[in-house]
C-alpha cells in the first residue's frame, strides 16, 4: 500500500452489490401487493401497528446506521484511538429513558407523527415549527447521506459516481413508494444482516492478515491507540468519560427518544409493550455495532503501513477494505453493500418519515373531507417526491465542497432543539405555547451560532494530528457513528484552553444537543412564567409525564399540587371512546385500540357518560 493504485471492483462484486438492490426492491414489490396492498394510510404510514419486537429493533438499529457511520467508527479509532468506546455508556440511559417515558405517552396517546403531540400539548403553531424545523433537519442529511459513501467509493475504486447515486436514490425510492413502513422494516432487517456480515468479514481477514487479534492489540498499544479512563471533566474536550457517557445519552435521546423515524417504528408494534421491548433488544445490538466500528479501526491500524497513500480517512477506510480483499473476489462487494446497506436504511426512512409528517401535520389538518383513498395515494406521491429531492440534494452536495461537514453538522443542530421542544412540553405542566415557541427558537439560534462559529474558526486553523498517528493521513473530519452523524466535529489540539466565545465554539459536539435542548427548556420555562404558566388541570390528558411528581413524591401533595407534578400517566382503557376532559371543551376522538384516561376526565361511550 506504499503506492496509489487504483481499485477496481470484479464481476463477483458486482453481482453482489447487484443482489443487495434486486432484494431490497423485491421486498417492496412483496408488500405492495401481499396483506392489505398499502391501500390505507394507517398501513403505508404505520405498517397497520402490525410489527412484532424483532424487526422493529434491527429497523431501530438501522435506521441511523448509515454509510457515513460505517466509515467514520472505523475512522475515528484509527485515528484518535479507543476512547471513543465508551460511547457505550451512553446507551443505557439513552435507550432506557425513551422506553420507559417517551414510548408509553407518543403509543397511547395513538399519534402517526410525533409532532402531533405539540398540537395536543401546546397548539398547532408549535407543531408546525417542529415538523418544518425536521423537514429541513432531513432534506438536508439525506442528499448527504446518499452523497457522500458514494463519492469515496469512486475516489478509491473508480465505481461511477452517479450511477452509484442513481441506483441507490431510485432503489430506495421505488420500495419505499411501493411497500411503505412495512417494507422499510423488513428491508432494514435484511440490510441489517449485510451490515454485520461486511464488518465481520473486514475484521475476520484483517486480523488474519495482522497476525491474529493479539497482534492487533500489540500494536495499538505500541501506537498509543488503546485509551484508558480520561475523567476529565472540561467540556471542550473532545472526547472523555463525561462528554461520551454523559452528553452521549442527549444524542441518543434526540435519536431515539423524539426523531420521527424511531417514534414511527414504536408507533407501528402491535403493542405498547412490544414497543418497549425493541428499545431493549436494540441496546445489545448497538454494542456489537459499536465493537465493530472499533475493532475494524484497530485492525485498520494494525494492518495499514507507514506512508499510506490515502490522505482522506473516508477514502483510507475503502482502500484498506479493498486491499485487505483483493485475492479474495466478492468479499469487496460484500463490504460495499455492507457500506451501501447503512445508506438505503437511512434514507429510506428519512422520505417514510418525511411522507408521514407532511401528510399528517400539514396536509390533513387542512383537508379534513379527504378520503383514504386520496390520503393513500397522496402519502405515495409524497415518498416518491422526497427521493427525488433526495437526489437532488446529493447533486448538490456535489457542489458544496468543504461546506459538506457543515452540512453533517445540521442534523445535531436541530436535533437538539427538537429533543428540548419535547422535554419543556412532556416534563414541565407550566409550560405554555409561547414559551415553546419562543424556547425553540432561541434553542435554535443558539445551535447554529454555536455551530457556524466552530466550523469558522476550525476552518481558519489547520487541526494538527494526533500523536502517534501510524500513517500519513489526515485526521477523520468527523465521528460519523450513530451518535456522531448528528454535529460538527471537534479535534484534539494542543492550543491553549479557549475563552469566551472562543471556548464556546471548542464545546465538544457530544455536549451540543445537551446545550442546545437546555437552553430551550430553560428559556421556554421563563418565558411560560413570565406570560402566564399554563395550568395542569386544563392540559389535554397523556401528554405530561409525572416526572416532578416522581422525583418529589417526599413532599406532602399540597405541595405537589402547586408545582403541577401530581398527575399520573393515564391509564388504559377499551376501545372506540369519546373522551373529553372536563375543564376542557375539546373532544378526543381514539377510534383504535386502548386509550389514556386520567381520572378527572369523563367517557362518553355507546351514548352513555361514565365518569
Amino acid at each position: 500500500m506504499g503506492e496509489v493504485v487504483q481499485m477496481h471492483f470484479t464481476t463477483p462484486d458486482y453481482v453482489i452489490f447487484a443482489l443487495l438492490l434486486v432484494a431490497s426492491t423485491c421486498i417492496g414489490l412483496f408488500y405492495a401487493l401481499s396483506g392489505g396492498r398499502q391501500r390505507t394510510t394507517q398501513e403505508f404510514l404505520l405498517a397497520d401497528r402490525s410489527m412484532s419486537c424483532l424487526p422493529v429493533s434491527l429497523s431501530l438499529l438501522a435506521t441511523f446506521q448509515s454509510a457515513v457511520a460505517i466509515l467514520g467508527a472505523p475512522s475515528e479509532i484509527y485515528t484518535y484511538g479507543t476512547q471513543y468506546w465508551f460511547l457505550g455508556v451512553s446507551y443505557f440511559l439513552g435507550l432506557l429513558i425513551p422506553a420507559h417515558i417517551f414510548i408509553p405517552v407518543f403509543y397511547r396517546l395513538r399519534l402517526t407523527s410525533a409532532y402531533e403531540y405539540l398540537e395536543l400539548r401546546f397548539n398547532k403553531t408549535v407543531r408546525i415549527m417542529g415538523t418544518v424545523t425536521f423537514i429541513f433537519q432531513m432534506v438536508i442529511y439525506m442528499g448527504v447521506v446518499l452523497y457522500a459513501p458514494a463519492l469515496a467509493l469512486n475516489a478509491v475504486t473508480g465505481f461511477d459516481l452517479w450511477g452509484a447515486v442513481l441506483a441507490m436514490g431510485l432503489v430506495c425510492t421505488l420500495y419505499t413508494t411501493l411497500g411503505g413502513l412495512k417494507a422499510v422494516i423488513w428491508t432494514d432487517v435484511f440490510q441489517t444482516i449485510v451490515m454485520f456480515a461486511g464488518q465481520l468479514a473486514v475484521i475476520v481477514v484483517g486480523a488474519h492478515q495482522a497476525g491474529g487479534m493479539g497482534e492487533v492489540w500489540r500494536k495499538a498499544m505500541n501506537g498509543s491507540r488503546i485509551a484508558s479512563l480520561d475523567l476529565n471533566p472540561d467540556p471542550t474536550e473532545r472526547h472523555t468519560f463525561w462528554t461520551l457517557g454523559v452528553g452521549g445519552v442527549f444524542l441518543m435521546l434526540a435519536l431515539y427518544g423524539v426523531n420521527q423515524a424511531q417514534v414511527q417504528r414504536y408507533l407501528s408494534s402491535r403493542t405498547e409493550r412490544e414497543a418497549i421491548m425493541s428499545c431493549y433488544v436494540v441496546f445489545p445490538c448497538q454494542q456489537v455495532v459499536l465493537c465493530l466500528g472499533c475493532l475494524m479501526g484497530l485492525v485498520m491500524f494494525a494492518v495499514i503501513k507507514l506512508n499510506s497513500p490515502i490522505t482522506v480517512v473516508y477514502e483510507m477506510v475503502l482502500y484498506f477494505v479493498m486491499d485487505v480483499f483483493k485475492d479474495l473476489p466478492g468479499l469487496p462487494g460484500l463490504f460495499v453493500a455492507c457500506l451501501f446497506s447503512g445508506a438505503l436504511s437511512t434514507i429510506s426512512s428519512a422520505f417514510n418519515s418525511l411522507a408521514t409528517v407532511t401528510m399528517e401535520d400539514l396536509i390533513k389538518p387542512y383537508c379534513p373531507g379527504m378520503t383514504e383513498a386520496k390520503a393513500t395515494l397522496l402519502s405515495k406521491g409524497l415518498a416518491l417526491a422526497y427521493g427525488l429531492v433526495c437526489l437532488a440534494m446529493a447533486y448538490i452536495a456535489s457542489l458544496m465542497g468543504s461546506v459538506l461537514q457543515a452540512a453533517f453538522s445540521i442534523f445535531g443542530m436541530v436535533g437538539g432543539p427538537l429533543l428540548g421542544l419535547f422535554c419543556l412540553g412532556m416534563f414541565f405542566p407550566w409550560a405554555n405555547s409561547i414559551g415553546a415557541i419562543v424556547g425553540l427558537v432561541a434553542g435554535l439560534v443558539m445551535a447554529f451560532w454555536i455551530g457556524i462559529g466552530n466550523f469558522i474558526s476550525r476552518m481558519a486553523v489547520p487541526t494538527p494530528l494526533p500523536p502517534f498517528i501510524n500513517a500519513t493521513a489526515m485526521p477523520v473530519p468527523g465521528n460519523m457513528t450513530t451518535a456522531v452523524m448528528t454535529t460538527i466535529m471537534d479535534s484534539i489540539t494542543s492550543k491553549p484552553k479557549p475563552r469566551g466565545l472562543q471556548a464556546l465554539y471548542s464545546l465538544s459536539y457530544l455536549w451540543y444537543s445537551a446545550h442546545n435542548s437546555t437552553t430551550v427548556v430553560i428559556v421556554g420555562l421563563i418565558v411560560s412564567l413570565l406570560t402566564g404558566p399554563s395550568k395542569e388541570k386544563y392540559l389535554t390528558p397523556g401528554t405530561v409525564y409525572p416526572v416532578l411528581g416522581n422525583l418529589l413524591f417526599f413532599l406532602p401533595e399540597r405541595y405537589r399540587e402547586k408545582l403541577c407534578c401530581v398527575t399520573p400517566l393515564p391509564h388504559k382503557l377499551g376501545r372506540g371512546l369519546v373522551v373529553s376532559a372536563l375543564s376542557d371543551s375539546t373532544v378526543h376522538r381514539f377510534p383504535d385500540l386502548e386509550v389514556l384516561i386520567p381520572e378527572f376526565l369523563e367517557v362518553q361511550q355507546d351514548g352513555k357518560l361514565y365518569k
